[in-house]
């Protein structure tokens, strides 16, 4: 059966300046074989490679473009391989080699490739309905097993607590997996909830010298082979959202029964909005009894 894998890397620069025993080349050493054991899994099965770069976001690799001629043949390496490998190496160097110095310090857009990796899969999934027989042709016939691999290293921006949220609605509905791997750092709240919600597996990594074997065994089977074979699971998910008065992670919130949206403090039902010029620590109160419901 074939697969689809859409794979996001977090090259935040300033993030990867910090690890000391693990570098973004030691993560391209275990990398590129994981990607070729997907190819050669299946002549089916496809993949995409996406960057998450400060400020911006990229496609560095896609099965179903035409690169056959882009490169030369070696004489001791199998050509798709060496097309796989040399493309994503190479974009990633220019990429980096582009970056203005003024955005290294800027947040890695994780969003911005995780929604291009959704707007990858659902183009694929209507060029497959088209060339297939969709009887009523209301409900898009999903592909198979499509999944999206996140190697992240940068710790959650609360202010992308929304979209990532707006994404993993987006993967339910093209029921895509969400996997992610945190390679260092701490854990990431957005990625184990992307994880949880779409059935998919969050890994933090232990042992990083071992990250090739973290990928074939965990991540390298499809969401329907996982179900007979022992994957690592996530023994203790954390729930805790963003509130939207200040993107602060909160342990205690009030949902609004409205619009469900969820506040450090008491709101009100009117649903009145600070002004702008107000001090961003204010939060909307009420004098009176909550009229929200308590998120605990």
């Amino acid at each position: 059966m074939s697969s689809l894998l859409c794979v996001v890397i977090d090259l935040s620069i300033e993030q990867w300046h910090s690890s000391t025993d693990f570098s973004v080349s030691d993560l391209f050493t275990h990398l590129i074989p994981f990607l070729n054991a997907h190819v050669a899994a299946s002549n089916d099965n496809q993949l995409a490679v996406f960057a998450a770069l400060p400020g911006t976001s990229q496609l560095l690799y896609s099965s179903t473009d035409d690169q056959s001629q882009s490169l030369a043949s070696g004489h001791n390496s199998y050509p798709q391989f060496q097309v796989l490998d040399e493309t994503v190496v190479n974009r990633v160097i220019i990429h980096l080699d582009t970056l203005p110095d003024q955005d290294h310090q800027a947040p890695c857009s994780l969003v911005g490739a995780l929604t291009k990796a959704l707007c990858f899969i659902n183009r694929l999934t209507l060029d497959h309905n088209a060339n297939t027989s969709n009887a009523e042709g209301l409900e898009p016939i999903a592909l198979p097993d499509p999944r999206i691999l996140i190697l992240s290293v940068s710790p959650d921006i609360t202010s992308s607590y929304i979209p990532i949220m707006n994404s993993i609605f987006s993967a339910q509905k093209l029921k895509v997996t969400i996997d992610a791997c945190q390679l260092f750092g701490t854990d990431s709240v957005f990625l184990q909830q992307a994880a949880h919600l779409t059935g998919g597996s969050y890994l933090h990594l232990e042992h990083r010298e071992a990250l090739l074997q973290y990928l074939t065994m965990t991540f390298l089977p499809s969401p329907s082979v996982r179900k007979a074979i022992a994957v690592p699971t996530q023994d203790k998910v954390d729930f805790r959202a963003a509130c939207f008065c200040h993107k602060n992670i909160i342990d205690i919130g009030f949902v609004c029964s409205v619009c469900l949206s969820t506040s450090a403090r008491v709101f009100y039902l009117s649903h009145q909005i600070p002004d702008e010029n107000s001090p961003a620590s204010e939060c909307v109160t009420s004098s009176g009894a909550a009229q929200g419901r308590v998120l605990d």
